[in-house]
């Protein structure tokens, strides 16, 4: 350059240089980018940052050069992506599906920074990709729920704080990217309800610390009901401790009762057909009952035996003494063996009146899982037809005194609970449409509707996407109650009713 300098005049060196960078970089870039081998794709495979910095660099000289590299990238990602997501295989653990996106993201990242010089098109265009190809599937908000409660359950336990604020700060990362929050929280409500009351949470300074990252993002309204739940805990501890002191002494040998008193507007309960509780239980609970219902008048106690557990102490052949851990289902058969050798399952399911399907869950477990089955079934086999025969294992022996009995149970949910998932959450987005729809119009007074299809999006995209065909029928609703009116002369020009 410095040569140069001294032969050519000054005001030509910016025309030379444009003149090279065209003919050595502009003219030659797309042969760069698509080269077969050893092009853009193949440096980002093959993690070549030193390459991709030198392609950066030099195409950073000429006017649409890192857009051609941008959206080769994106284009890059988004195949790679939507790869994974449609991938029948990877779809079987969901666990292992948010890991492979989040290692994705970290692989992409990691390019961004080293090569990109953190330039903010290129993450730009990263975040547009990921959340192109994330919402591609519709069980995406629940496969996230799932690793979160993964993590919390046991992928955490003994990690240092800052390596969990890393891992929930990922997990945030990819929630950003989801266009049905609603979803998420619906699920995510579900796995911490079972983690609280099942007491399986890794650390509740991890859960709180999510919780907060929630309402960070999406506002108070978002996470109300899950701190609800942990005030719902904290509330029946000390009301247990209150009932302990009260009726401890009279309570003599009877079973030992933990009740949690859930309110029904946070937490994801369902009605739930009442199964017959033990005569030996519904003694204490019926205390229980007594006690709550006169520190608190005018409420109503409903029991969820779906979602409560037991610990029983069983004596087996050659008086071997084992404690087994079941859920409330499992306790109420098992202590119907107390007084008879062989049941069927028609014949346990008129006794507890727990649900068949969840009749069968409890029966599989308990008969037909190696080194938990405190049950014979005649015939073995893994159905479960209602005339099959149980008896009670005389021969059951285990290394560990106790034992635990899980419930054969799906850790995703089948095609039929999705739909019913999306069927309930589609029904809580109605009034939220409606008075998004009552927002608009009360500030505007009359408005096209167009305008109110785009108005309601904007104030919605924060919690899902709202169907505009939805949205139609929820002004088509509101006019049959009258809070709006069409236009007499344009149809679709609508006015508020005050």
């Amino acid at each position: 350059m410095e040569r140069v300098s001294h032969y050519l005049d000054p005001s030509s060196e910016s025309k030379i240089i444009k003149v090279v960078e065209t003919e050595m970089i502009e003219n030659h870039m797309h042969t760069l980018v698509h080269m077969e081998n050893s092009g853009l794709v193949n440096m980002f495979v093959d993690d070549k940052y030193e390459d991709l910095e030198r392609i950066y660099n030099l195409f950073r000289r000429v006017p649409s050069g890192l857009t051609i590299v941008k959206e080769v990238m994106t284009s890059f990602i988004r195949d790679t992506g939507k790869q994974l997501i449609m991938d029948p295989e990877r779809l079987k653990d969901p666990v292992d599906f948010v890991q492979r996106l989040l290692d994705l993201k970290d692989k992409y990242d990691k390019a961004i920074t080293l090569a990109f010089n953190n330039d903010k098109t290129f993450q730009n265009a990263l975040n547009s990709a990921f959340e192109y190809f994330i919402n591609l599937n519709a069980r995406s908000p629940e496969f996230i729920s799932l690793f979160v409660d993964d993590k919390l359950r046991r992928g955490l336990k003994g990690v240092a704080e800052e390596d969990v604020e890393i891992v929930l700060d990922k997990v945030m990362m990819l929630f950003r990217y989801l266009q049905e929050k609603d979803m998420f929280e619906k699920y995510y409500k579900q796995h911490l309800a079972k983690r609280l009351l099942s007491g399986k949470t890794v650390s509740d300074e991890a859960e709180r610390s999510l919780i907060v990252k929630l309402k960070t993002e999406c506002g108070y309204q978002f996470t109300s009901k899950l701190e609800g739940m942990f005030t719902d805990m904290k509330t029946s501890y000390d009301m247990m401790q209150g009932f302990l002191a009260c009726h401890g002494a009279e309570l003599g040998d009877s079973p030992t009762l933990s009740v949690q008193v859930l309110t029904t507007g946070s937490w994801p309960t369902q009605s739930s057909p009442q199964c017959n509780l033990p005569s030996e239980i519904l003694g204490v609970c019926e205390k229980f009952r007594s006690y709550y219902l006169g520190a608190h008048s005018g409420r109503r106690l409903s029991w969820q035996a779906n979602m409560g557990n037991a610990d029983l102490k069983a004596t087996f052949g050659k008086g071997q003494k084992h404690e087994l851990n079941v859920s409330t289902y499992q306790m109420c058969v098992l202590m119907l063996f107390n007084n008879a050798d062989r049941l069927s399952c028609k014949e346990i399911e008129q006794a507890t009146a727990i649900p068949m399907s969840d009749l069968k869950r409890c029966l599989q477990s308990l008969a037909l899982v190696k080194g938990k089955n405190v049950l014979r079934k005649e015939p073995m086999s893994k159905d479960i037809a209602e005339d099959d025969a149980f008896f009670f294992n005389d021969k059951f022996t285990s290394k560990l005194f106790k034992v635990k009995i899980g419930t054969v149970v799906a850790q995703r949910e089948s095609e039929p609970e999705n739909i019913e998932t999306r069927q309930r959450v589609e029904e809580d987005r109605k009034p939220q449409i409606e008075a998004a729809i009552v927002r608009v119009m009360k500030s505007r007074k009359i408005l096209e509707h167009n305008n109110i299809i785009a108005e309601v999006t904007k104030q919605l995209q924060a919690r899902f996407l709202p169907n505009p065909v939805v949205i139609k029928k929820r002004i088509e609703s509101l006019i049959e109650r009258e809070f709006l009116e069409r236009d007499k002369v344009d149809r679709k020009m609508y006015r508020y009713l005050a």
